[in-house]
């Protein structure tokens, strides 16, 4: 069966990375995969968070904060409701897991980078859109930080991205849109480094546990979607 985008079930929809977009952010970046758009921008903290300082730990750190804007989806989400958001948090904290897992802390020295990630339109894979353009945005981040002096070495040691995959229709298809996940047998999001090493998978079976060998097979097709991700990341850093 087809899917309601006409994609093929390996085939990603169109994905593009604008870097620059915010002119105050040492780093940002909007990515747009397919009808979902995500502002990504990474400010830097000439210090560590309080945690570390009270702790006496040496080393910087990197954090994420996720959010939606009141009408990303087809009804508008209050502002009340959106400080209240326990999903959010939860997205909040992945793409902060994400992105911490390819930097070395102690190269990053006693700073603080925290990447907001803001949802302008929603159509399914907001959280990996937001680690994919997060990244983006924290190496740009990074890069000002060396232009600038205040770091010497990159701690950057690898690249991440992140995508969806599900079982849709008995199909086994690579980034779903919001029409696929709603109605999705299997719905996961896998988070992918560029040496190819998996950082973090989330799966449920919705409506039925799944198979072994379907996850091994997910697993394959979104190892070569981040590769594309990777990538396009790389073209827009050079």
């Amino acid at each position: 069966m087809l899917r309601p985008s006409l994609r093929q079930p390996e085939q990603m929809r169109h994905v593009s990375l604008e870097t620059g977009v915010n002119k105050w952010a040492e780093g940002s970046c909007l990515i747009k995969v397919g009808g979902t758009q995500v502002l990504c921008t990474a400010s830097v903290d000439f210090n560590q968070p309080l945690w570390k300082r009270i702790q006496n730990k040496t080393g910087g750190w990197v954090t994420a904060e996720y959010s939606m804007l009141p009408r990303a989806n087809s009804t508008r989400k209050t502002r009340e409701s959106m400080m209240k958001d326990n999903r959010s948090a939860e997205i909040s904290r992945l793409v902060g897991r994400a992105l911490r897992s390819v930097v070395d802390m102690e190269k990053l020295g006693r700073h603080t980078i925290t990447v907001d990630c803001d949802v302008i339109q929603a159509d399914g894979g907001t959280r990996c859109a937001s680690v994919t353009g997060g990244f983006v945005a924290m190496a740009l981040a990074v890069r000002w930080m060396m232009e600038h002096g205040r770091i010497h070495e990159n701690p950057i040691r690898d690249f991440v991205a992140a995508v969806s995959a599900g079982l849709w229709n008995g199909q086994l298809i690579v980034d779903l849109d919001y029409e696929e996940d709603c109605v999705a047998e299997l719905d996961s999001n896998f988070v992918v480094s560029g040496s190819g090493d998996f950082i973090e998978i989330q799966a449920t079976g919705e409506q039925h546990p799944f198979r072994g060998g379907e996850f091994n097979l997910l697993m394959t097709l979104a190892s070569n979607a981040c590769k594309k991700l990777i990538d396009l990341q790389k073209q827009v850093l050079e």
